[in-house]
């Protein structure tokens, strides 16, 4: 496994997904998802921004064994479609299910809208970074 990719894509979810989180959950957002009972109290950001960390760190590394053919925004949009999809049934299927929400569908809507952007970007970006990380091929003359 080469470190220079996981690295990169490592960087690349935490600068990506936890601004957007803020921004989307406690900027734009935050009336509605205090109203819907998202919230239990003031969010805890070193615990989220660890969190995202983490997750970075072990998407990218997990990229890796990802092994699809074509070409690499396509390989990355299809790995982020496959874990968005996990991260999707666990963070919003899960957390609807273990809390009693007065507007189901509008979490619904609101969450998967925001898992699209974030898995979707960063899809997008752990191709590419792969991609260059790759050896290129030489042709001999």
């Amino acid at each position: 496994m080469q470190i220079k990719p996981v690295i990169l894509g490592t960087i690349a979810y935490t600068a990506v997904t936890f601004p957007l989180a803020v921004l989307w959950h406690v900027v734009l957002f935050k009336p509605t998802y205090v109203a819907l009972g998202y919230f239990g109290g003031e969010p805890s950001f070193v615990l989220g921004f660890s969190a995202i960390f983490i997750q970075g760190a072990m998407l990218s590394a997990g990229f890796g064994f990802f092994n699809i053919g074509g070409r690499p925004l396509g390989r990355g949009l299809t790995y982020a479609l496959v874990v968005g999809l996990f991260f999707w049934t666990s963070h919003v299927l899960a957390f609807a299910a273990k809390n009693a929400l007065s507007a189901t569908p509008l979490f619904f809507i609101l969450e998967t809208l925001y898992l699209c952007l974030q898995f979707g970007i960063f899809g997008a970006l752990i191709g590419v970074i792969y991609d260059k990380q790759a050896p290129s091929a030489t042709v001999n003359t």
